[in-house]
């Protein structure tokens, strides 16, 4: 039996052992921006696998654009000499590629770890003041975000430049912009947070006119043959908002800049979404964004079989299939998968000795 799932692919220079991404997963776990011990942790883990490709999670390009006070962030020394011994650590055991996403909350931050309800923290109790396109709340009863001006949109773009050059310094093998999820670079794309009047609002142009301002100032940065990607949110899901159709005309325009690859996520710039959660729903997304912009895709969204996961690639659905939460649950989920498509599947050789007789051609 020969596995689609576990066939090689490139992204531009950037080789993978197969087709299995780790996708970015927040673990408000760090301390200023800097990496802890968690991340030496949960990334060693990850990194240990099989998987073909590990992403980082969103990763805050200035302190204001941090979800939660607890998020990873690479705007300083401290934070890139954090990140570097994590990195330092996890390289010296494991051969994986890593990418890292690169991000800015906007509206959305400023907000409590999940675990601790989540909900926005105002600067009157211990916030900070957001920034987005239009001075529109993600929710009713939240702090009202400040609209940025031309010097706020320099600043933020010049920030993804200096996290980019210093994932460069650190020896990331890609970067994802994110621009997903109701996030700043998100906001720009939908009506829903973007009033604009201006040269960054208004038509489909203009609202894809920042997103894409920053993608080429980090894409003219990143060493060529070093991949620079994007995930998108494909729909919003709710009337009046960003959709497929416009997620396609994104898609090609990032195509005619040099994007490497897009990754397709949905949902997140509103609470009055309405999603209907099955397995693989966003799959057809992933397809459709696949076919008419050519772009190596990512798919994700309740992929979680290792069956289901073979059947995307082998349909051309998607070029690579991304898991989050099935990672965090089975850290072990390429083992398992290899098993079960009968792939082969490179160990730790401190790990060679566990391999279940039943398979007993799965690991080299």
């Amino acid at each position: 039996m020969s596995s689609k799932l576990f066939e090689p692919v490139s992204i531009d220079a950037l080789p993978l052992p197969n087709r299995i991404v780790i996708a970015p997963m927040c673990q408000y776990s760090a301390q200023d921006g800097s990496a802890t011990d968690w991340h030496l942790m949960h990334l060693g883990q990850m990194a240990l696998s099989g998987a073909g490709l590990l992403i980082i999670e969103a990763t805050a390009v200035e302190p204001e654009g941090r979800i939660s006070a607890a998020d990873l962030g690479l705007w300083c020394d401290a934070n890139e000499a954090a990140l570097r011994r994590v990195l330092d650590a996890v390289r010296a055991h494991s051969a994986m590629p890593i990418a890292i996403q690169l991000g800015h909350a906007g509206r959305k931050a400023s907000v409590a770890r999940p675990w601790e309800g989540g909900e926005q923290i105002a600067p009157a109790t211990g916030g900070w003041q957001t920034v987005a396109p239009s001075a529109l709340p993600h929710a009713p009863g939240e702090h009202p975000p400040q609209a940025l001006d031309a010097d706020g949109l320099r600043r933020i773009r010049d920030a993804f430049v200096a996290a980019a050059r210093r994932s460069d310094r650190l020896g990331l093998d890609a970067i994802e912009l994110h621009a997903a999820h109701g996030y700043l670079l998100h906001q720009f794309l939908t009506p829903l947070a973007n009033a604009r009047t201006d040269a960054w609002g208004g038509s489909l142009e203009n609202r894809m006119r920042f997103p894409l301002e920053v993608f080429d100032a980090v894409r003219a940065v990143f060493p060529a043959g070093k991949p620079v990607g994007v995930r998108i949110s494909a729909t919003d899901y709710v009337e009046g908002g960003w959709d497929l159709e416009q997620s396609v005309a994104f898609a090609q325009a990032l195509k005619a800049r040099g994007a490497s690859f897009i990754h397709v996520s949905s949902g997140g710039a509103s609470p009055l979404q309405q999603i209907q959660l099955r397995p693989g729903y966003q799959l057809e997304f992933a397809e459709r964004i696949k076919r008419d912009s050519g772009l190596p895709t990512i798919a994700v969204g309740l992929i979680t079989e290792p069956e289901q996961a073979e059947a995307v690639i082998a349909s051309g659905q998607a070029d690579m299939v991304a898991l989050a939460r099935g990672m965090l649950y089975d850290p072990r989920w390429p083992w398992h998968a290899a098993a079960k498509l009968g792939a082969r599947i490179s160990v730790a050789p401190q790990y060679l000795r566990c391999q279940p007789r039943e398979y007993k051609e799965l690991f080299r």
